[in-house]
C-alpha cells in the first residue's frame, strides 16, 4: 500500500500534477474504506484498517506527504521536513506498530515515530544525489546547508567540499539521535517482532559508517550496502540475539562491531555476554 501511493508521485514522468493529485485522493478514499475499490492492494489494506483499527490520522498525514512530494522539492528547516517524514515515514512506523499489537501501545508508539523517522533521514542522507538526478529533490534542510555555506546550486553540480561534509555530519548526528530514542522502544513490541525491527534498525544505521567511510560524499554515487555486507550484519545481529534478548544492547554492540560509528550507547555493550 505504501509503494503503490509513493509510485504515484516518484513514477509520474509525463503525468500533471492535478492527476497525480486525482490518484492520491482516490487512494486515500479507497485506504480509509470511503468508496469501493477493485484493486486488491487497497482492498487488502482497507480490511487490515478495520481489523487492527488503525488510525484514520496516520493515513491522512501519509497521503498528504505524498500529495506534498508533486510540487515541493525544498525545505527550509527542519521542523518542515519533520513534519513531512511524520507523513512519509513515521506514520508508517506507527500503523505497523499497530499491526504488531503491543501490549502497550502508548510505550511503543513514541519509538516507532523517532525509528521512522531516523529510517527516513539515513535514505535522505544516503541519496542525495539519486533525488537530484531522478526527482529534482533537496531533503536536506535549507537552514543546514545556509549553517555551513551551502547552496542548493553546489549541489545540484555535486560539488564536495568541507562544508558540504559538515551538513552531512550534522544531519547524521540528528539522525542518531532518533536512533537512540527509536531503538530504546522495540523492547515494548511483541517477541516475536523485535528481531526483524531491531535487524531494520541495524541495516538503515550501517549507511552512516558507510557514509563516513565515503568521507561524506554522497553526492559523486549514492552509498550502497553490499550484500556480503548484509549477509554480515543478518548473522552478527541474529548470533548477538542468541545470547541477549535486550535488542537495545544487542543494536549498540553490532553497530559497533568492525567500524562501526554508534558509540552513544557504547555502556550498553558491557550488558551482553562475551562470545
Amino acid at each position: 500500500f505504501f509503494r503503490v501511493a509513493d509510485e504515484v508521485v516518484d513514477d509520474a514522468d509525463g503525468v500533471a500534477p492535478a492527476e497525480q493529485r486525482a490518484e492520491l485522493e482516490r487512494i486515500r478514499a479507497a485506504a480509509l474504506g470511503e468508496q469501493e475499490t477493485d484493486d486488491p492492494v487497497l482492498a487488502a489494506f482497507s480490511e487490515l484498517r478495520e481489523q487492527y483499527d488503525l488510525n484514520d490520522e496516520d493515513i491522512e498525514v501519509f497521503i498528504d506527504a505524498m500529495i506534498s512530494d508533486i510540487d515541493t522539492d525544498e525545505y527550509a528547516t527542519y521542523d518542515e521536513l519533520e513534519a513531512y517524514m511524520d507523513g512519509s515515514a513515521s506514520a508508517v512506523g506507527r500503523m505497523m506498530t499497530d499491526v504488531m499489537n503491543p501490549d502497550d501501545p502508548e510505550k511503543a508508539l513514541p519509538h516507532a515515530t523517532a525509528l521512522g523517522e531516523a529510517f527516513q533521514l539515513t535514505n535522505f542522507l544516503r541519496d542525495v544525489r539519486e533525488d537530484i538526478v531522478e526527482r529534482d529533490r533537496i531533503y536536506l534542510p535549507q537552514s543546514t546547508l545556509e549553517q555551513h555555506g551551502v547552496t542548493s546550486d553546489q549541489l545540484r553540480r555535486f560539488e564536495m567540499d568541507d562544508d558540504f561534509r559538515a551538513v552531512m555530519q550534522t544531519e547524521l548526528q540528528r539522525a542518531e539521535e532518533l536512533y537512540e530514542r527509536g531503538v530504546a522502544g522495540i523492547k515494548y513490541l511483541p517477541e516475536d517482532c523485535q528481531l526483524a525491527v531491531l535487524l531494520a534498525a541495524v541495516l538503515y544505521a550501517d549507511h552512516h559508517r558507510l557514509i563516513r567511510t565515503r568521507e561524506y560524499d554522497v553526492l559523486s554515487a549514492t552509498p550502497q550496502l553490499a550484500t556480503t555486507r548484509k549477509l554480515y550484519l543478518l548473522a552478527r545481529t541474529r548470533w548477538r540475539w542468541i545470547w541477549n534478548k535486550d535488542p537495545e544492547a544487542v543494536f549498540w554492540a553490532v553497530t559497533s562491531d568492525g567500524g562501526g560509528m554508534f558509540t552513544r550507547g557504547a555502556k550498553l555493550v558491557d550488558r551482553l555476554p562475551v562470545r
